[in-house]
């Protein structure tokens, strides 16, 4: 099983020509209304990737609270772990989306940021079970996960998304750490490495923590090392829409693999 603690969203997507600069007005001819964040994105990949995915988050007792569990639902995603409140509204972003398909998200947290790990019971971490997690909710919440999960034995993911600073001793704890090429740079800056590059970043921080580093490289396709290989995965050839989410839908689908004893090169 699959057990993803993270956030759930409504997103506001906007296409624009341009993206707005400071002091700038862009309009847009409408916006539509999807579920997301990150949390709830990965948990959807993973369950229509085959796996058997058991969500805990938490939600406002609003309707962007009921509008965000219908994908999940229908892709029989367990979501007896996401909780409302009356104290905060449901997560929201706005997403701008330009002609190239790319994006920029500002993210209101809300009821995400109540979210709590002492939710999920202790027969959930089993040995046997994969963790999925990012850091769209109380970062402080995601490593005492991470620790009581690392005392049973159970396997790991962490996409360190959106970045921030990570204590030494979580990453020693994960099995497998995803980032993308901004998020390698920041954390290779954090650990105080002298070259700052997303392959190098890859290979220290498996050589040094002795985990699993993957990063997404956009249209370049995708990186993986652990202390003693390197896998590089072209990606497909697309005509990019928008790529909001493709670095989640990515994270579930390798979750899932992972999940089923799939060997890292033919997860990537």
């Amino acid at each position: 099983m699959i057990i993803v603690f993270g956030s759930l969203n409504i997103d506001m997507h906007m296409p624009v020509e341009h993206m707005p600069r400071a002091g700038d007005t862009v309009l847009c001819p409408a916006y539509t209304r999807v579920p997301g964040g990150k949390g709830a994105n990965q948990a959807l990949a993973a369950a229509k990737a085959g796996g058997n995915v058991k969500l805990f988050g938490r939600i406002g007792s609003d309707d962007f609270g009921k509008e965000v569990l219908v994908n999940l639902k229908e892709a029989n995603v367990d979501l007896t772990g996401v909780t409302s409140t009356d104290d905060a509204c449901t997560g929201c972003a706005m997403v701008c989306v330009d002609p190239r398909g790319e994006n920029m998200i500002t993210v209101a947290s809300g009821a995400n940021m109540l979210a709590k790990q002492d939710e999920i019971p202790d027969f959930l971490l089993d040995k046997g079970n994969t963790f999925l997690l990012q850091l769209e909710t109380p970062p402080e919440e995601n490593w005492k996960l991470i620790q009581r999960a690392k005392q049973y034995g159970a396997k790991i993911i962490l996409n360190l998304a959106p970045a921030r600073d990570i204590p030494i001793n979580i990453i020693e704890m994960v099995d497998v750490l995803i980032l993308n090429e901004i998020e390698a740079n920041t954390l290779a800056l954090y650990l105080g490495f002298d070259v700052i590059s997303p392959s190098v970043a890859a290979r220290r921080i498996a050589a040094n923590f002795d985990i699993t580093c993957v990063v997404t490289l956009g249209a370049k396709g995708s990186l993986a090392c652990d202390p003693n290989s390197v896998w590089e995965v072209k990606a497909m050839e697309v005509n990019a829409l928008d790529t909001t989410a493709a670095g989640d839908a990515f994270v579930g689908v390798l979750a899932a693999s992972i999940d089923a004893g799939t060997d890292m090169p033919l997860a990537l």
